[in-house]
């Protein structure tokens, strides 16, 4: 976790900053891409996570094609499978471009799920 990460993930009571993190991250990993069958965490589409001290959630992410039919409608569905972590009061998605995505961004094991070894 970066320096940064550590400072903003902030959580209520009962649970440290690094857990309530990795539960938004394991929700992340529940979101698939409309066109692989790789997760969007796993895939590099998340950019940024942040986590305030009142457990709000803001994420940056990206699609792997700017004309991607989801484009619309996506966001909201990742907001409301992170809003469903115990502990996240709420989340905020807001799509971005820059940088491009490219193949790069995916973990190994994406790119061990898809065949790119």
């Amino acid at each position: 976790m970066t320096l940064d990460l550590m400072k903003l993930a902030r959580d209520k009571p009962g649970r440290d900053r690094s857990g309530l993190r990795a539960a938004v991250v394991e929700a992340l990993r529940t979101v698939y891409d409309p066109e692989l069958p790789v997760n969007i965490y796993d895939l590099g589409l998340v950019y940024q996570l942040r986590i305030d001290e009142a457990g709000a959630v803001e994420i940056h992410m990206t699609l792997t094609a700017p004309a991607c039919p989801v484009a619309q409608s996506f966001p909201a569905q990742v907001a409301q499978r992170v809003e469903a972590v115990p502990g996240v009061s709420s989340a905020r998605v807001e799509l971005v471009w820059d940088p491009p995505w490219d193949a790069s961004r995916m973990t190994e094991a994406a790119r061990l799920e898809l065949g790119l070894y």
